[in-house]
This record gives structure tokens, C-alpha cells and sequence, in this order.
């Protein structure tokens, strides 16, 4: 059987471009599942998964029905991160994420999901966006979620 060399090209860069539209999916996935890993796991290394220009809000909602946004800047959050983390393995504080999605967002990815606190017992949307940090590895660029006191 003889193959039709336009037939085989057109075949293949079909192939190639569905790859490398998941590209950045799979790399989001993969950022992702770090991120739970080493958050359950209590790894500082979770600050490393942010880029050093990433922007983080939180939105902290009261009781009362008022609420505060604060930004912090990425080295700050890094450091709260690595010195927060001994508090909250000792008091069991970490998040399980749950209704996860991810979108294309540029170049970038856009996943979103419900987070549930273990030890303040409450769900909140959270998003973040990552794409490359500027170098080759893939990270956070931007987390914006909500908190309760």
C-alpha cells in the first residue's frame, strides 16, 4: 500500500497541534499537583511554586458581612508560607480542592476550584493562573482567593 505523502503531513501536524495545544494543560496539571502535594505535605518547598513576580489578593469575608482585599507581594507570601508551615502541620491546616477546571488564559492557564479548609471547616473559590516564570519551569503567576477568620 502506498501512503499519500500530503495525506501523512496533514495527519501529523493534526497530531502535532493537538499535542501542543494540551501542552499547557498537562504543565498546569503538573503545577497543580504539586501544589496539593507539597501543601499536604507541609514542604517549604511550596513557596517555590511561585513566581517571584506573582501577584497574590486574598479577600478576607467576616461574619459581620464585611470583607478586606490585601495584596501581597510574592516575596512576602513566600516567606509567610515557609513560616507558617510548621503552625499548620501542627494544628493539621491544610485545603483539599475539589470542582477543579482549567482554561486557557494567553499563553498561560487559569484553574479554578472550591477550596475546603480542614480546620476552619468552610469552602471559598479560589483561582490561580500559571503559566512560566521567565524561565524554563511553569509556576504561579497569580492566586486570588478568599479566607475567613
Amino acid at each position: 500500500m502506498q501512503k499519500h505523502p500530503v495525506l501523512s503531513a496533514f495527519a501529523l501536524l493534526i497530531v502535532s497541534g493537538a499535542t501542543f495545544a494540551e501542552q499547557p494543560q498537562t504543565q498546569a496539571k503538573a503545577v497543580f499537583d504539586k501544589y496539593q502535594s507539597l501543601e499536604h505535605s507541609f514542604d517549604p518547598a511550596l513557596a517555590d511554586l511561585y513566581c517571584d513576580s506573582a501577584l497574590i489578593r486574598n479577600t478576607r469575608k467576616y461574619p459581620d458581612g464585611r470583607s478586606r482585599t490585601i495584596e501581597i507581594p510574592a516575596g512576602k507570601y513566600k516567606e509567610l508560607i515557609r513560616a507558617s508551615l510548621p503552625a499548620a502541620r501542627a494544628s493539621g491546616d491544610y485545603s483539599t480542592y475539589s470542582k477543579v477546571s482549567y482554561a486557557p488564559d494567553g499563553s498561560n492557564v487559569r484553574i479554578t476550584a472550591t477550596r475546603y479548609s480542614v480546620l476552619k471547616e468552610y469552602s471559598s473559590p479560589m483561582s490561580l493562573l500559571v503559566g512560566s516564570c521567565g524561565r524554563s519551569n511553569w509556576g504561579v503567576l497569580e492566586e486570588i482567593g478568599q479566607s475567613q477568620p
